[in-house]
């Protein structure tokens, strides 16, 4: 009965290679999930707080024991693409491990560049993975995980998909 869904939950990430995975909880259960079975405790992870998700990111980042590379951003901002240029390119030694974006910032209404995360990531010539956060716009706002190349996305049944709470979904 579920093999169907699984499909149609790859289209809305506009996935047809990857694997999608359907989460019994909360797009943060899903976040949680992604980042502890993709990433170690030390690893270092570039991330932007410019909102109340997204600095609820940064706090469950920091409190799985990952070096998190926070860009403190005015609310209301998106991720600074230009900074994280900066950083990406200073990493010689790449210990970014991923490179975090929150695509739509439910508290203040900003959505940021996803493409533009992975332009910055290729233009670099960084290997960092790049998760991210689609809780609230996967589904409702243009989201592309194979075109823009996205590693690990998260979302959630109770925004961008308009379903019933309680499930949370990750598309690799």
């Amino acid at each position: 009965m579920t093999l169907p869904l699984f499909e149609d939950i790859k289209r809305v990430f506009k996935n047809e290679t990857g694997r999608v995975f359907i989460y019994p909880s909360s797009g943060t259960g899903a976040w949680e999930a992604a980042m502890t079975n993709v990433l170690s405790p030390g690893d270092r992870v570039l991330m932007s707080r410019f909102g109340q998700f997204s600095h609820l990111w940064v706090d469950m980042a920091e409190r799985l024991g990952f070096e998190v590379d926070v860009i403190d951003c005015e609310w209301g901002t998106g991720v600074p693409l230009d900074l994280y240029a900066e950083k990406l390119r200073a990493d010689k030694a790449h210990r970014i491990k991923a490179v975090f974006c929150t695509q739509n910032e439910t508290a203040t209404g900003v959505t940021s560049d996803v493409a533009g995360c992975r332009a910055v990531l290729d233009a670099a010539n960084h290997p960092a993975l790049l998760f991210v956060d689609g809780v609230s716009s996967i589904g409702s706002i243009d989201f592309r995980q194979e075109e823009w190349r996205v590693d690990c996305a998260v979302s959630g049944s109770q925004k961008g998909f308009m379903l019933p709470a309680g499930l949370g979904f990750l598309s690799v």
